[in-house]
């Protein structure tokens, strides 16, 4: 055999080498990339809904949890329950069937993430749960165990007619130093 026959071979081996590197690499990509959308969004894509790795965010419509083991079937809702626009918004089933059972913080009202696809069947089929409690990690409310009402200036400074709110700095309810 010649030099030069051997440099072919080897040269159509590292060929066949790398393109099978390269479309292993690509496929890969594509399968683990996901659009990030909301449920208005998703019933706005048309057949590429159908077709992609989709992450949908929403809020968790009360009462509607309904699990089963490590599976869980839930209506995802795109405003949350006490919202002014709640009747409004587009709802959305979803099945999460995953290994692991979803996490703590997945109650009525949770702010989801359900990454997966979406199914003709109009269920988006999740095989990744995310959740976060708003309510928990959100700023308390007026009236909440632990939180005292906001005092008024006007005891504080014996200024009638002036309030001080949470919002205010206290030094901007001090009265400015004379000169």
């Amino acid at each position: 055999m010649t030099s030069s026959s051997k440099n072919v071979r080897i040269g159509i081996a590292v060929a066949i080498i790398l393109g099978t590197i390269g479309w292993l690499a690509l496929t890969g990509y594509n399968q683990s990339k996901s659009y990030y959308v909301t449920i208005a969004e998703l019933h706005g894509m048309g057949e590429k809904a159908y077709k992609s790795n989709l992450r949908v965010e929403g809020f968790v419509k009360p009462g509607s949890i309904e699990q089963n083991g490590t599976n869980v079937t839930f209506v995802l809702d795109e405003f949350e329950s006490h919202s002014p626009k709640a009747g409004t918004g587009r709802v959305m089933t979803v099945r999460y069937k995953g290994s692991e059972p979803p996490p703590d913080t997945f109650k009525d009202d949770a702010q989801a993430l359900a990454v997966g696809t979406f199914g003709r069947d109009g269920v988006f089929h999740a095989n990744e749960l995310q959740a976060k409690c708003a309510s928990k990690y959100g700023p308390q409310q007026q009236g909440q165990p632990g939180m005292t009402p906001n005092k008024t200036a006007s005891s504080a400074a014996g200024s009638p007619g002036a309030t001080q709110t949470a919002s205010t700095k206290p030094e901007a309810a001090r009265p400015a130093a004379a000169n």
